[in-house]
């Protein structure tokens, strides 16, 4: 596999390298070629660690780690290339370790005529919201599951869109096993049906097919090797109002996921939302049951995922209520999310001079009921059908809960304050993996302040708390923020574990930062302690190690 990598990387990338070494010369004088469009970025991130026993932070044998990356694209008329170059040197900790090394592991070609659209190399594609098939990038978590194949986009006529899809899945420096397969139509109705052509009501028709293939080597069960995925969506429309259903069936697959068993996969997703001046309305829910679906059946952790189940929960952007944050349950989840925002109008005794913006947030995650086939077989029992499952029944266990109340005005020109509360249940040994850690049950307040002064410049200040007698109990966490614009910015935080039941373990995490942008380019250098946790994007999560020592990022774009 790894020399045919390599043969791959030489056979696909010099036509590649040749090229972008000839477009800077292309594109000098705008009478060569008028059209081209030359851009791209790039990023560093370095590290230099220092052992710390105390926060369990290990000692690195490099000392220093590295993540880059930069990307090149052009794009000519109807016709467009790009490529990402990789380096790590090695990966950050906390980032899978098999991101060792440089490589160009995404590039591209695509060129557009007469309504078709064609992409060789990879490619991130989704359908629908994803029940079936997404593959996309998420630096932070390093997840990247880029198609590596062929990508057809043909619109026969208006309002109608199809999307077909074929290739393998990337695997760090590698493509995994299997090969995934897509198709997916989504039809605008008021745009090919005409009495539908001045109708104020909005309708949208979708449907998907997806299958991978993979052989079956396994010594103890006759697994397919072909699975397939169906997933139809309707999406409705008038005014403020926005309702949407995607409903999704996946044939049995016996995976590393499902403890290989033999059931079918279910997924529901349904939205509604309401929004107008003043004030906007959401409610979201969902109801999982065996729906992973990797292109590797053995594939564990972020690795190889075709689909994405989209979270029911708010995604929290402070360091104290994003603690516990939660990760979607593939093997089976029914979950729960609303949230009201509504704008107090400015002038009244609560609005104040300048109005006030509220937002109430609630979510709830729940396992499903699952019964055993037969008395003498365990739910989830290896090799059968698994178990069955009432669609509409909850099962005994609470997995999170959330309410939160946010409040944002402005009390001056110079003045503003955001006050937040919230209330989070997290259930450690269903999201964390562990059998015997109690349910948290945790009260966070934050207070986030901006005070403008003179000469553009400003002070914020964040205040958090956090209060549980589960985990290591009571947090604390301060911060100020000078920034100078537009070059500028200084901070100093910490977070300090005040309640913790062993006394040794009473650490202050604090951090020191400094950054200066022009332009296009930005430069940041920090030093401090990172605690050990998980960080969520979206419903998906990856470990964060303890670490301490300094940090370099570097950002640019053209």
């Amino acid at each position: 596999m790894k020399s045919k990598l390599k043969f791959n990387f030489t056979a696909y990338s010099t036509l590649f390298i040749f090229v972008f070494l000839l477009m800077p010369r292309l594109a000098q004088g705008d009478n060569l070629l008028p059209g081209l469009r030359i851009w791209g970025n790039m990023e560093l991130e370095a590290q230099y660690y220092l052992s710390d026993s105390l926060i369990g932070a290990p000692e690195v044998d490099e000392q220093i780690l590295m993540n880059g990356f930069a990307n090149i694209n052009f794009s000519y008329r109807g016709f467009s290339m790009g490529m990402r170059f990789e380096s790590y040197q090695n990966a950050l900790l906390g980032y899978d370790p098999r991101y060792r090394g440089n490589g160009i592991p995404y590039r591209y070609a695509s060129y557009t005529r007469d309504n078709l659209e064609v992409t060789a190399g990879n490619f991130y594609e989704q359908f629908g919201s994803g029940l079936v098939f997404r593959t996309y990038e998420e630096r932070d978590l390093g997840v990247d599951n880029a198609m590596d194949g062929m990508r057809l986009v043909y619109r026969p006529a208006d309002g109608v869109t199809l999307r077909g899809v074929i290739g393998q899945q990337r695997l760090y420096f590698d493509t995994g096993p299997g090969i995934v397969r897509g198709f997916d139509a989504r039809i605008r109705l008021n745009s090919v049906i005409s009495a539908l052509d001045d109708s104020n009501n909005r309708w949208t028709l979708g449907g998907s097919v997806v299958s991978k293939y993979q052989r079956d080597q396994n010594p103890l069960y006759h697994l397919p090797e072909n699975v397939a995925a169906f997933a139809g969506r309707l999406n409705f429309g008038r005014g403020p109002v926005n309702l949407s259903a995607e409903y999704a069936h996946k044939v049995n697959d016996p995976s590393a996921d499902n403890n290989f068993i033999y059931k079918d996969g279910h997924a529901l997703h349904l939205n509604a939302s309401y929004s107008r001046r003043g004030i906007g309305f959401l409610m979201s829910a969902k109801r999982i049951d065996n729906m992973g679906f990797r292109s590797d059946r053995n594939a564990t952790g972020n690795d190889l995922q075709i689909n994405y189940l989209p979270p029911t929960t708010r995604q929290h952007l402070y360091s104290l209520s994003g603690m516990y944050p939660y990760a979607t349950q593939p093997t089976g989840e029914m979950g729960l999310m609303s949230e009201l925002n509504f704008s107090i109008p400015r002038g009244t005794a609560l609005g104040g001079q300048y109005g006030t913006s509220v937002t109430i947030n609630f979510s709830h995650a729940n396992s499903i009921l699952k019964e055993a086939l037969h008395d003498t077989i365990p739910v989830g029992q290896s090799g059968t059908d698994g178990y069955t499952s009432d669609f509409f029944k909850l099962g005994d266990d609470k997995y999170f809960q959330d309410f939160n109340v946010e409040l944002s005005r402005r009390f001056s020109r110079t003045f503003r304050a955001l006050l937040s509360y919230a209330y989070i249940f997290y259930n450690q040994n269903v999201v964390e993996g562990y059998v015997d850690r109690d349910d948290v049950k945790a009260h966070i307040v934050i207070a986030d302040m901006t005070y403008r002064l003179p000469d553009r410049r400003s002070l914020r200040w964040e205040l958090q708390h956090l209060s549980t007698r589960q985990d290591n109990q009571n947090w604390a966490m301060a911060m100020v923020e000078y920034t100078i614009a537009p070059n500028w910015f200084f901070a100093v935080s910490d977070q300090y574990n005040y309640g913790n039941n062993d006394s040794d373990l009473r650490i202050h995490y604090y951090s020191l930062s400094a950054g200066f942008s022009k332009g296009a380019n930005r430069f940041s250098i920090s030093y401090g302690k990172q605690r050990e946790g998980i960080i969520c994007v979206g419903g998906v999560c990856r470990q964060v190690p303890a670490s301490n020592g300094f940090t370099l990022m570097v950002t640019s774009s053209f």
